[in-house]
């Protein structure tokens, strides 16, 4: 059973790091994009950063170029999110994503995405 597994999440002052990670099971990263998103209610989900399948390609909303920095270790099947000078805006649920597929590149486009993990929540607070 393909399944992924966000963690990391929890409550940060401004200014501070944490790291996601996502556990995939049941399949093997190295063949899929993998993108990380976050949503807030009342908003639609967006794309934050994504990795290509072979892992040499990254892609980032503006909002956070600078700041997020994501990878891979294929070894433990698990896509990170690095997040840097966190801001009270990066208050969300995120979310991991997979999509099998061949070619270069990633895209950050929710609709482009086949499987989702449960999400972690970030709160970005004083």
């Amino acid at each position: 059973q393909l399944q992924l597994v966000e963690s990391g999440g929890g409550l940060v002052q401004p200014g501070g790091s944490l790291r996601l990670s996502c556990a995939a099971s049941g399949f093997t990263l190295t063949s899929y994009a993998t993108g990380w998103f976050r949503q807030v209610p009342g908003k639609e989900r967006e794309g934050v950063s994504c990795i290509s399948y072979r892992g040499d390609m990254t892609n980032y909303a503006d909002s956070v170029k600078g700041r997020f920095t994501i990878s891979r270790d294929n070894a433990k099947n698990t896509v990170y999110l690095q997040i840097t000078n966190l801001k009270p805006e990066d208050t969300a649920v995120y979310y991991c994503a997979a999509r099998p597929t061949t070619r270069l590149g990633c895209t950050i486009q929710v609709p482009a995405y086949d499987y989702w993990g449960q999400g972690t929540q970030v709160t970005v607070s004083s």
